[in-house]
């Protein structure tokens, strides 16, 4: 069983998204199902810092073992800060995919965009949970 929290939103392409202490501000990242999907993570290619992206770009790959995957942006938004640990330690997004594994934060465009994306609920549906 996936670890799916409660408070996050979530996309059919296994990002989620977390709001922050920072007002219109989530933190994003692939979920525990994604990290289990991949397999043992090795490198992350993110972008930087003042980068605009739209809903469902790709903003960046993670590289596993097994394949390199595309990051898709769960939502609009400019990249507000990335998180440089990933750089010496990608295995933080197998380990801790909702905590020390983030990858960007992301000032959204439209706040209300956050509440058209998947909850936990649906999104366990979706993965067949």
């Amino acid at each position: 069983m996936s670890n799916i929290p409660k408070d996050l939103r979530y996309t059919a392409d296994h990002e989620y998204a977390r709001k922050t202490d920072a007002p219109g501000v989530v933190q994003v990242g692939i979920t525990d199902y994604a990290q289990g999907e991949l397999g043992d993570v090795v490198y992350v290619d993110l972008p930087k810092p003042g980068t605009a992206v739209e809903k469902k770009a790709v903003f960046g790959t993670i590289e596993a073992v097994k394949a390199v995957s595309e990051l898709y942006s769960p939502l609009a938004g400019t990249v507000v800060e990335v998180n440089g640990a990933l750089d010496k330690d990608p295995a933080a997004v197998n380990r801790d995919p909702y905590g020390a594994g983030w990858m960007i934060k992301l000032k959204m465009k439209n706040p209300a965009d956050l509440d058209a994306l998947l909850g936990a609920d649906a999104y366990k549906q979706h993965i067949g949970e």
